[in-house]
């Protein structure tokens, strides 16, 4: 099962996008931090990160947050699909 913040990333971006079946996030343990990474499809990547960065910002809100509120320390990653 997921953690927490990784089920928020997940809900988040699935919400923004067209493709929602090609999000998948990750959890990586980097140095006592989790790192998140967000891949979506070759055309979501904008509407995943916004204008000027700010939905990019606001789902960096959203993990800082819910890590905080676990407990945890976590950092999201926008990754560019390959």
């Amino acid at each position: 099962m997921a953690s927490p913040v990784a089920a928020v990333v997940e809900v988040a971006a699935r919400a923004l996008v067209d493709v929602p079946e090609k999000v998948t996030v990750i959890e990586t343990p980097q140095r006592g931090t989790t790192v998140v990474e967000l891949t979506v499809a070759q055309g979501d990547t904008g509407k995943v990160i916004g204008r000027q960065g700010r939905i990019a910002d606001a789902l960096r809100t959203l993990v800082a947050a819910t890590a905080q509120y676990h407990g945890i320390r976590a950092t999201l990653e926008i990754r560019d699909p390959e």
